[in-house]
């Protein structure tokens, strides 16, 4: 049996932990394996990674220097847990992945898409997602959510979460316009529906592309 690569993006707040939960319990029900990572992160190198992009420091982070460190985030992600994954025939759910990148530092921070392109190529190649389901809410709710949440588990919003709210209106028309330039590959949730609507619709999704597999 072939992999598959499944991919979850969204902006603040937009549901996507809530869809991963959906993704892996349908996986499990239907006798799928499947790896579950996120980015940036997945290996304790990337992680750390990972830790330097969300967190404050006494020096800003340039652009760059953030777009760099999502994609050596990646590169380790990819060589040691999603390609042996995808290799072993599993389904990998991957809680953000590249089309972030272009929406985040692209989008948000204004990086020419070409420049992202070519880090995509060196650090994937020809690897892209088979699947992803774009959580959609506006910026306004989806920030709210993900202020609460925060409040709720004691923490803070991280270094990006900081960032205006316009910054996340442009994150959120990056993924919007990549949905319809990739339509084979995404599917829209509306992510300010009910929470049962928005697992039906996951599910619907599932069962489309990978129930005959």
């Amino acid at each position: 049996m072939m992999g598959f690569f499944l991919t979850i993006e969204g902006c603040e707040g937009a549901g996507k932990t809530t869809a991963k939960k959906v993704v892996l319990q349908w996986l499990s029900a239907v006798g799928r394996e499947f790896m579950e990572t996120r980015e940036p992160g997945g290996t304790p190198l990337a992680e750390q990674l990972r830790n330097l992009v969300l967190s404050e420091h006494e020096e800003s982070v340039t652009d760059t220097a953030e777009l760099l460190m999502v994609f050596a985030a990646r590169s380790q992600n990819l060589s040691q847990r999603i390609e042996p994954a995808l290799a072993e025939g599993k389904v990998v759910v991957c809680d953000r992945f590249t089309d972030a990148t272009y929406a985040y530092q692209g989008g948000g921070r204004g990086i020419d898409e070409q420049r992202i392109a070519v880090l995509e190529q060196l650090v994937q190649g020809d690897r892209r997602p088979d699947m992803t389901l774009l959580l959609d809410v506006e910026p306004e709710l989806g920030l709210a959510r993900a202020k609460g949440r925060a409040i709720e588990q004691g923490g803070a919003l991280d270094r990006i979460e900081q960032e205006a709210i316009e910054f996340f209106h442009r994150v959120r028309n990056v993924y919007l316009e990549r949905a319809e330039r990739f339509p084979n590959q995404y599917v829209v949730i509306d992510g300010s529906q009910p929470i049962p609507e928005v697992e039906s619709c996951i599910i619907k999704a599932l069962q489309t592309r990978l129930g005959s597999q």
